[in-house]
């Protein structure tokens, strides 16, 4: 049974979407249609990477990383994972910028992934990948 854990959206993407919005319309504003148009642009490729941002576990011992439709999917074999561990961003005393999951598998390779639900996460990799 696969197993889907939706992306958690970050205050940068956030950011990013108002920065984005602010300087369409502003373009639009000043009468700058071509500019507006590629920000607009940027704007539906960013908003389509947050909505559709999943980790997927499989049955067969795979996590695919999908990213939107815009981007291609890695693919990681489970057995290839060494390590799963929550890391922190910078601190500032008990507040952290950013918390994410860091994935190391193969030789010197990591991805970070960020979903919803963390320990969840990890506890599904984990027992997937002891039953497989």
């Amino acid at each position: 049974m696969n197993r889907v854990f939706h992306a958690r959206i970050a205050w940068y993407q956030y950011f990013l979407l108002v920065v984005l919005g602010a300087n369409a319309f502003g373009f639009l504003w000043c009468k700058y249609i071509l500019l507006a148009a590629f920000m607009m642009l940027l704007l539906i490729v960013v908003i389509e990477q947050v909505i559709h941002t999943t980790y997927t576990v499989t049955s067969q011992g795979e996590l695919i990383l999908s990213y939107g439709r815009f981007t291609r999917k890695k693919t990681i074999a489970l057995k290839d994972i060494i390590s799963v561990q929550k890391h922190h961003s910078m601190k500032f005393g008990r507040f952290s910028v950013t918390e994410y999951v860091l994935i190391e598998y193969g030789k010197d390779k990591y991805v970070s992934v960020m979903p919803v639900k963390e320990r969840e996460f990890i506890e599904w990799l984990e027992k997937i990948k002891n039953n497989g």
